[in-house]
């Protein structure tokens, strides 16, 4: 595999948010944000700063952790990782003895509804093929909400079989979209209310269940101009 087909697991967090919102930042290049994105960046500012890692007595925890897994062509950095010694863990090279992994993943808002969101679970699952790739381990996930100051388990390792397919599949159809360049459409039911590409993306010319080229997408937003 090429590098230039490996997929950003920050790409497929997006794509599984909305894919139409994946295709206008990665396929146009462009980009909005409004109060819950800047909020977002801020605590992943300070969750990757390297001089928040630390050792206590009990754990270790170490920030903004790069990753990758070759045989599936992603890779990212994970917010945080916390190593907690286990007789039987796994090794992790530079630190004596042996560790069990917990990646913790940090949001700014915990759902209403649930615990947590699905692609969210993805896009940690998907760290977690990565990290227990090189640390030849079985890593747990956890979600922490900023708002509610919560840790949320993940199912990652219950939920192994059915999570994998869906990744792979994810990592397939978004490799594919970039190489065509493919801007997807509006998916029928999403929720645009928070997003901060709500007046860019022009959903009354997106929706329809029919893929879009670049091209497509400037005729439609020449278009609209026309129209005005």
């Amino acid at each position: 595999m090429t590098d230039d087909s490996f997929v950003s697991i920050r790409n497929l967090q997006h794509y599984l948010y909305c894919p139409h919102r994946w295709g206008l930042i990665n396929i146009d290049c462009s980009w909005a944000e409004n109060y819950f994105v800047t909020k977002a960046d801020l605590m992943h500012q300070r969750v990757h700063d390297p001089d928040h890692s630390y050792v206590s007595s009990k754990k270790r925890v170490l920030t903004a952790v790069p990753v990758y897994n070759d045989a599936l062509g992603i890779y990212g950095i994970t917010d945080c990782i916390e190593l907690v010694r286990d007789a039987q863990g796994a090794a992790v090279k530079g630190y004596p003895g042996k560790y069990n992994l917990t990646i913790v993943e940090y949001k700014p808002r915990q759902p209403a509804k649930s615990d947590f969101n699905h692609e969210d679970a993805i896009q940690v699952f998907a760290q977690k093929i990565c990290v227990d790739s090189i640390f030849k381990c079985k890593s747990r996930g956890v979600i922490y909400y900023g708002d509610t100051r919560r840790r949320i388990e993940l199912p990652l390792n219950e939920n192994y079989e059915s999570y994998f397919s869906e990744l792979r599949d994810l990592v397939s159809q978004v490799r594919d979209d970039t190489i065509k360049g493919i801007i997807p459409p509006i998916r029928k039911g999403q929720k645009c209310g928070g997003c901060s590409f709500k007046d860019m993306c022009l959903p009354q010319l997106s929706k329809g269940g029919k893929k879009q080229t670049f091209l497509d997408y400037l005729n439609q937003a020449e278009q609209a101009e026309d129209t005005k």
